[in-house]
């Protein structure tokens, strides 16, 4: 089962809209939900995608609405780049961008959503607090 399916959709598109754009045909809402998801999904590598997303067969482990409202507004940009009725398509791409930027603000460790669980990492340690990254320069050799 996905994460959120086409009537989720309605929180962040009225009814009229939606089926004007999907013309009442619900396969182009699942398959901008796919996108969406698989999309997010790009961003998150590092958390337990099954427990956050589910499978085809089993529902999220994790029942978090700010990831649900991150996918769904991912959705809806997807879906108006269709056709934007009565939609303001800057305010929708503003929108896509936010969610975007919160995705890759969590991806860089700027941000950690309290209770996403880490993936299984076997032979690596979880990540404990903040990402450290660090870099050198190569040792200097003089020859005279």
């Amino acid at each position: 089962m996905p994460i959120i399916t086409t009537a989720d959709l309605y929180t962040h598109l009225y009814t009229d809209v939606l089926n004007e754009i999907i013309r009442n045909d619900s396969t182009i809402a699942d398959k901008a939900i796919s996108a969406a998801i698989l999309e997010t999904k790009m961003y998150l590598s590092r958390y337990d995608l099954v427990q956050l997303f589910g499978t085809d067969t089993t529902t999220p482990a994790v029942q978090d609405e700010f990831l649900k409202s991150l996918v769904k507004d991912i959705a809806c940009w997807h879906l108006v780049r269709l056709s934007n009725a009565g939609i303001d398509y800057t305010t929708a791409r503003t929108i896509y961008e936010d969610a975007i930027n919160t995705l890759t603000a969590i991806k860089q460790g700027d941000v950690q959503p309290q209770g996403w669980p880490y993936a299984d990492t076997k032979d690596e340690t979880t990540p404990q607090g903040d990402n450290v990254a660090w870099s050198g320069q190569l040792k200097r050799e003089n020859y005279f």
